[in-house]
């Protein structure tokens, strides 16, 4: 008899508590905004954007299986005018973005908890120039995870602890602050 083995979910959706106060927080600035979604997952942060009237969002998503159901999600709700799904890893996408001199409103990650893909993503972030001037990142993390004050151009602006997840905003250095 084969000993089943039970692997650890590959996805772990944003709480519906931790995207409700996202958006609550977001909800003057995401009008119009172009929206950027890395590790998107089942992409249901960037649905939430358009529902909340982002002009455009971007899906970052490298599991083919998750991209299906993104794209699912999309034409469910009939969004395709307003989203675009890229099937890459995320630092490979900031590159080619970067090249392509593509700018975003607001940068959203929410990569693995217990990787350090969190630091290497915001390091490229911050050394990209995909973020527009007086645009924010906001990184989903698990809360024993602390992110530096700033990294590069990026400083630390606010965190809300929601349970096991902490959202963390940044703006660039020129850029005014929340409050």
């Amino acid at each position: 008899m084969k000993k089943k083995i039970h692997k650890k979910p590959t996805v772990r959706p944003t709480t519906s508590k931790a995207r409700e106060a996202l958006f609550d927080i977001l909800r003057s600035k995401i009008a119009d905004a172009r929206f950027l979604d890395l590790y998107a997952g089942t992409g249901a942060v960037g649905i939430e954007a358009i529902k909340e009237g982002a002009a455009e969002v971007v899906f970052v998503e490298v599991s083919k299986g998750n991209v299906k159901k993104i794209y699912d999600l999309i034409e469910k709700n009939d969004f395709k005018e307003k989203s675009m799904v890229i099937n890459k890893k995320v630092l490979t996408f900031i590159e080619i973005t970067e090249l392509e001199n593509q700018k975003f409103d607001i940068i959203f990650l929410d990569p693995p908890y217990h990787t350090d893909e969190i630091v290497h993503a915001l390091s490229a972030i911050s050394n990209a120039t995909i973020l527009d001037k007086v645009g924010t990142v906001i990184a989903e993390h698990f809360k024993k995870k602390q992110l530096p004050e700033s990294i590069n151009n990026l400083k630390k602006i606010k965190e809300y602890n929601y349970g096991d997840s902490v959202l963390t905003f940044f703006k660039t250095s020129e850029s005014q602050e929340y409050k």
